[in-house]
């Protein structure tokens, strides 16, 4: 009994000196801070226990907040500060203190520290090393070295407020603020400081309510395209104005809270979405010094607006008066090239044929005749409203870097005698003009190897015409029908016969083994983050790679790591597939199949696309190199009878194929029952070889219809 007693008494005591102790330190890192503050007097910090001094407040005798804002101090902070474990808050703004941020790493029950309008000269790398419970910060008005934010903020992980305004931060917006890291940041503010580089795309989906980046000082300040902020629609309060931004404004459909807009003084271009005045809650829009085209959009008398008159490149000055009809139809054909500023400083005003002439038109009165933007820099696709100027009799596009296919619907321009597209990144079929209409297209490498009815790029010659009627002569509905007979017949017999070929090949496979290494003629980097063009989110599907050596991966692969598989311009972020399928929700599934489940997805601009995500079961030493050999093969396949490859994502243990949507669903849903369909899934989605023998199988069959096509 003396002996347990003893021993509780024992620990009593130790407990007891381990509180008077760390109370002791306290009282000790107290004095030091008083010291160390030249006018401390003015606080009347002068009794022996810290705890009874003015704008100081502890806990079971341990000091748990400092709150000696606008006292109109002067001195510096010492680096013992660091030992007041249990400090949650610690508020010094609006003093004149100097001298460096001692580190205050460690200090994880801090939870609010103010350190805004002093003098601080400098932050350290690890000063928010282990604040894991801070919630708000605020750096503002510091007249500190140049910084970066550092990557010990990343440990804040409860962070909601972070405010550096005018506080000398430079660089590049760190890629750390998303909701993956800071899943409750509401108010990111970082304006007046060297901030450059574009707007960050993992951005998108975040629950911030008020983002200031405006008025930033560097050289090139903070440029790119905002397009991403549609999907950050929590936002109250967006402050973008001072900067170097360019491109479209987004979709603000979505942002049913926003009340305070501030774009001016950018480099803005194209149409002011009506979806901005449809926002009830919206109280303030700045637009000024921008190059914002279409009609002057009209607000609400609630609304206070920014604009004035002559600082953009509207059509008319009058708020809601809608522009020429030509004029919208250019504005459209501008929509699908991004609305370049290159078009955007002379496509102003409301008559594209008058004397001070649009960029590339060329008139005839008041009808175009002539559309020129040959070497304009443009990117994007050929919209299909340039159908429309009916007048038109020669486009030139020619040496630019536009993607996509050439719009059927030029076809019905009856007075086009010229389109020259040469020396672009087009691919796919050429249309089937008149016989009048020379069609130039050299220079695009892809281009009429679908099934096109033209000789090789280069080869100079005349559109033949068409046998639908759009111009030149028609074979009769009696070919036609004959013709159609030979397709279909000739569909069903190769559907059958690579049916069988493939349910063959699936269980011969089955038998054997797969080797451990996977050749792979398209590896490259692939970095986990977010891509796009332009800072937008798109999806863009490879070009040819044909001419890279192959390689052979046999790395082991951790969630940490940088992923590998060499393709260009396909990478997807898992951020941003997550976004289109609403978190890979039950609701988007459009099939399973035995290596994992597919899902509807939409882009911001309409597109639908098809997402297959692995499961998580095969993604194994052979599950990667099963992925990876898929994306080999299929990112070498472009053909019409194939479903396209647009991208992919390797995060972690995350493997996902991104495809064009087929919103008719598949071949083999038709002809099978969905048992079938899953067994010929995996053939088709787990077998190169069978996937390059149909592709060699489709492009005969297509010769034989091009022929009776024809004929």
């Amino acid at each position: 009994m003396g002996a347990w007693h003893f021993i509780h008494t024992s620990l009593f005591l130790s407990l007891v000196c381990i509180a008077l102790s760390q109370q002791n330190d306290d009282a000790a890192v107290m004095l030091k801070l008083r010291d160390s503050l030249v006018t401390s007097s003015t606080l009347g910090w002068s009794a022996s226990d810290p705890c009874q001094w003015s704008h100081v407040g502890c806990t079971d005798n341990r000091v748990d907040r400092i709150q000696i804002g606008h006292q109109n101090l002067q001195g510096t902070l010492p680096p013992e500060l660091r030992n007041l474990t249990q400090l949650t808050r610690f508020e010094v703004m609006s003093n004149n203190l100097t001298g460096p941020l001692p580190s205050l790493s460690g200090l994880s029950s801090l939870q609010v520290l103010l350190l805004h309008t002093n003098s601080f000269s400098s932050i350290p790398p690890d000063f928010f090393t282990g604040m894991t419970s801070l919630t708000s910060v605020s750096l503002d008005a510091n007249p500190f070295e140049s910084w970066e934010i550092p990557e010990s903020l990343k440990d804040a992980t409860s962070l909601k407020e972070f405010s550096a305004n005018d506080a000398n931060v430079a660089g590049k917006i760190p890629e750390f603020f998303n909701d993956d890291v800071f899943t409750g940041l509401e108010s990111l503010h970082l304006a007046f400081n060297y901030l450059e580089g574009e707007f960050p795309l993992n951005f998108s989906g975040s629950a911030m309510r008020s983002l200031w980046l405006n008025s930033q000082k560097s050289n090139s300040r903070l440029n790119g395209t905002v397009s991403v902020l549609q999907n950050m629609t929590s936002l109250t309060e967006i402050w973008l104005h001072g900067n170097s931004f360019t491109g479209p404004l987004p979709d603000f459909s979505g942002m049913i809270s926003l009340e305070d807009l501030s774009l001016r003084d950018n480099s803005l271009t194209g149409v002011v979405p009506p979806s901005l005045g449809n926002i009830s809650t919206l109280r303030v829009v700045n637009f000024t010094n921008n190059k914002l085209q279409g009609p002057t959009p009209k607000f609400a008398d609630r609304v206070s607006v920014d604009m004035i008159t002559g600082t953009n490149n509207f059509c008319l000055d009058k708020p809601g008066v809608a522009c020429d009809a030509t004029v919208n139809v250019l504005l459209s054909v501008a929509e699908n090239f991004g609305y370049p500023a290159s078009l955007a400083d002379s496509w102003k005003g409301n008559d594209p044929c008058s004397p001070d002439t649009w960029k590339g038109i060329a008139c005839a009165g008041k009808d175009i005749l002539v559309i020129n933007l040959k070497k304009a820099g443009l990117t994007g696709t050929i919209s299909s409203d340039f159908s429309l100027i009916s007048t038109l009799q020669e486009l030139f596009l020619s040496d630019n870097m536009l993607t996509g296919t050439i719009p059927d619907e030029l076809t019905i321009l009856h007075n086009l005698t010229i389109l020259d597209v040469s020396n672009n990144r087009l691919y796919g079929n050429i249309p089937k003009f008149k016989n009048t209409v020379k069609v130039e297209y050299a220079g695009n490498p892809d281009i009429g190897k679908n099934g096109s009815i033209y000789p090789p790029p280069g080869t100079p010659g005349i559109t033949p015409g068409s046998p639908s009627g759009t111009g030149g002569d028609s074979d009769g509905s009696g070919n036609k029908n004959l013709a159609t007979g030979k397709i279909v017949g000739s569909v069903i017999g190769v559907v059958c016969g690579l049916c069988l070929a493939g349910l063959g090949l699936f269980f011969y496979n089955r038998k054997q083994k797969r080797s451990s290494k996977v050749q792979s003629p398209n590896m490259m980097i692939i970095h986990p983050r977010h891509s796009g063009d332009q800072a937008a989110v798109k999806i863009t599907a490879a070009e040819s790679i044909a001419n890279i050596g192959a390689q052979s991966f046999t790395d082991s692969v951790g969630t940490s790591d940088i992923h590998v598989v060499r393709t260009e311009n396909m990478v997807i972020s898992i951020q941003v597939l997550r976004n289109v399928t609403n978190n890979f929700s039950e609701e988007n599934i459009l099939g399973r199949g035995g290596f994992g489940t597919v899902y509807k997805g939409e882009l911001h601009d309409g597109t639908k696309i098809a997402v297959k995500r692995m499961e998580s079961g095969v993604v194994s030493e052979k599950g990667l190199a099963e992925f990876m050999s898929e994306i080999a093969v299929l990112s070498k396949v472009r053909h019409r009878h194939l479903v396209a490859l647009l991208g992919y994502c390797l995060d972690g243990n995350e493997r996902l194929l991104v495809y064009e949507y087929m919103p008719q669903g598949t071949l083999s849903r038709h002809l099978f029952s969905c048992k079938e369909e899953d067994e010929l899934s995996y053939v088709m989605f787990h077998n190169p070889t069978l996937t390059q023998c149909m592709l060699w199988l489709a492009q005969h069959l297509e010769v034989d219809w091009s022929s009776d096509y024809q004929g």
